[in-house]
C-alpha cells in the first residue's frame, strides 16, 4: 500500500462534481454570517466523533459497497475528501497594543465577523487489488490541532486587529476490503469504510451541555461533507442502478450507508466512482452554463447572481467579511458580463426525439408520466362547487378517513416514482403538517417539517418546507 494517488487527470472530471458536493450549502445566500440560513450549517456528509453521534441521530462513519471487475495486476486508488471546520475569531487592537475579541471589525470594504471556515482535506492511498483479496487494509489518519493568526491592516496601513483561526484535532480511518464473488467473471464486492475515530467527548472542551453548543463543539472534530473518489488502474466498476443482468444479485447485496456510489469521470467510462452523501445519477456533470461556484447549489445560478448583485453596499461589505468564498461570489455577481448572465437564462437539452428519431420518446415511459401519479381532489379548488376557498393556514384534507391539516402529525411514505431522491432518507420519519396547498391543476400538497430536525424553527420562519402528496403520508395518532 502507498499513499500515492492516481494521476490528477484520472479524477479531473469527477472532481468538478465532487467540489460541488464538498461545498454544498457551505455558505448560503445572502452570504452573510448574520443571515438565519447560515446559523445552521454543515448538514451533508458530516461524520461526527463517536461519542456525539448515537445520542443525536448523527453518524460517525459511512460505508460504500459496490462491484468491480479489475483486470490483471490492477491497483485501486482512493481519495477521501472532507472539510475540516476551523473557528475564526476577530480581535481588535487596543490602545495599549493588546488584542480583545470583538463581534465586528469594520473596514472600508468589508465587515469582519466570527465565522467557522472550512479547509479542504485529502487522504490518498493506492493499494493493489491482490492485497485487498488477502484481507482488510486500514489507513489511519490524523489532522492535528493548530492555531494561526492573520494581521488586519486599516486603510492607512496600520494594524487594526487580527483574525485568529483555531483548528481542533480530527482523527479517522479508511478501511478497505475486497471479496471475490461467486460468478462467471472475475469480479469483487469492494467495501470502503470511512470512520471518525476522535476521542472527543461532549463537555470535554467546556461546552455547556446544551445540544446546540455540543454540536458546535463537535464540528471542529468532525469530517464534514466527506466523500470518496475511487479509481481502477485497469478494469471497471459496475453501475449500482443499471448493472448487467449477471451482476444484479451481487449488486443487490451491497449495503451503502450514509453515502451512494455512482460512475463518474468521462461519459461512457467506468473506471472512476464518486461516492457521496448526496444521491446522484451515473456520470453527473456541472452545467456548462454555470459561471462559477455559488455554494448555494439548491438554487438557480441566474437567480442567485441577480439577487447577489442587488444586495445593498452594506450587505455586500458584510458578505465579503464573512468568508473569502462569499467575497468571490459578490465579486463574480458584480463583474458578470451581460452575455454570461444571458447564458444562465436557460438551455434546452432534451431534443433527442427531434435530433434522433430512433431515441425513446416520453410515451415510451408511461410510468413516469402517469396522470394518476398526482393526487387530485374530486372538485378542484377553483371550481365554484368546491366547499370553500383554499387557505393553507386552515385548510384540511381527509387521508385514510382522518382529517389532516396544519398541526397534524404524519408518518412520511415517499413515493418511488415522483419523489426527490433525498426524500427517500425520510422513509418512516414523523413530521408535522405546516400547510395544505393547492396548485393550479388541482393537485394537493402537504408542507411539512420533520420532527427532531434542529432547523425546523428556521424552516418555519423562512417558509422553506418539505412537500409531500397526501398518498405519501399516513396520519399519526398523538399519544
Amino acid at each position: 500500500m502507498t499513499t500515492t494517488a492516481l494521476p490528477e487527470s484520472r479524477f479531473a472530471v469527477a472532481r468538478q462534481v465532487a467540489d460541488a458536493v464538498l461545498f454544498e450549502g457551505y455558505v448560503l445566500y445572502p452570504y452573510r454570517a448574520s443571515a438565519a440560513k447560515n446559523r445552521l450549517r454543515w448538514q451533508f456528509g458530516v461524520l461526527v466523533p463517536p461519542a456525539w453521534g448515537p445520542a443525536h441521530d448523527e453518524h460517525s462513519f459511512q460505508r460504500t459497497e459496490l462491484v468491480m471487475e479489475p483486470r490483471g495486476a490492477a491497483t485501486l486508488a482512493v481519495e477521501l475528501r472532507f472539510l475540516h471546520a476551523q473557528r475564526r475569531t476577530v480581535e481588535e487592537v487596543r490602545a495599549d497594543g493588546s488584542f480583545a475579541a470583538v463581534p465586528e471589525l469594520h473596514l472600508p470594504d468589508r465587515v469582519l465577523v466570527p465565522w467557522d471556515e472550512g479547509t479542504e482535506e485529502r487522504v490518498e492511498m493506492t493499494v493493489p487489488v491482490a492485497e485487498l483479496e488477502e484481507g482488510e487494509v486500514s489507513l489511519p489518519f490524523v489532522r492535528p490541532a493548530r492555531e494561526e493568526t492573520e494581521t488586519v491592516l486599516g486603510p492607512d496601513g496600520r494594524e487594526v486587529g487580527r483574525l485568529v483561526r483555531r483548528t481542533e484535532r480530527a482523527d479517522g480511518v479508511l478501511r478497505l476490503r475486497a471479496e471475490q464473488l461467486d460468478v462467471a467473471y472475475r469480479a469483487f464486492k469492494l467495501t470502503v469504510v470511512v470512520e471518525n475515530t476522535s476521542d472527543w467527548t461532549p463537555g470535554s472542551d467546556g461546552a455547556d451541555g446544551a445540544d446546540g453548543a455540543d454540536r458546535d463543539a463537535a464540528l471542529p472534530h468532525s469530517l464534514v461533507a466527506a466523500h470518496l473518489l475511487l479509481g481502477l488502474s485497469a478494469g471497471s466498476f459496475l453501475s449500482m442502478t443499471d448493472p448487467p443482468e449477471w451482476a444484479k444479485p451481487s449488486v443487490a447485496t451491497c449495503a451503502n450507508l450514509h453515502t451512494w456510489p455512482v460512475l463518474a469521470g468521462e461519459p461512457g467510462s467506468a473506471d472512476v466512482v464518486l461516492s457521496s452523501p448526496i444521491i446522484l445519477e451515473d456520470h453527473p456533470g456541472i452545467a456548462p452554463e454555470s459561471i462559477g461556484a455559488m455554494y448555494d447549489a439548491t438554487e438557480i445560478d441566474e437567480i442567485l447572481a441577480l439577487r447577489t448583485a442587488a444586495l445593498t453596499d452594506q450587505e455586500k461589505r458584510e458578505a465579503r467579511g464573512t468568508d473569502a468564498r462569499a467575497a468571490a461570489v459578490i465579486d463574480l455577481a458584480e463583474t458578470m458580463p451581460p452575455e454570461l448572465l444571458e447564458r444562465l437564462h436557460g438551455a434546452v437539452r432534451a431534443l433527442r426525439e427531434i435530433t434522433d428519431p430512433g431515441a425513446p420518446t416520453p410515451e415510451s415511459f408511461p410510468e413516469l408520466f402517469d396522470g394518476d401519479a398526482v393526487f387530485r381532489p374530486d372538485t378542484p379548488w377553483w371550481d365554484p362547487a368546491h366547499a370553500d376557498p383554499a387557505d393553507p393556514a386552515r385548510d384540511r384534507i381527509l387521508i385514510d378517513g382522518t382529517s389532516v391539516g396544519p398541526g397534524s402529525r404524519v408518518i412520511l411514505r415517499p413515493g418511488l416514482r415522483r419523489t426527490d431522491a433525498q426524500d427517500l432518507f425520510l422513509q418512516g420519519a414523523a413530521a408535522q403538517v405546516e400547510a395544505v396547498l393547492h396548485d393550479v391543476d388541482g393537485g394537493v400538497h402537504l408542507a411539512v417539517t420533520v420532527e427532531g430536525d434542529p432547523g425546523a424553527d428556521i424552516r418555519r420562519e423562512q417558509g422553506r418546507f418539505l412537500y409531500f402528496q397526501p398518498d405519501e403520508v399516513a396520519p399519526l395518532e398523538d399519544a
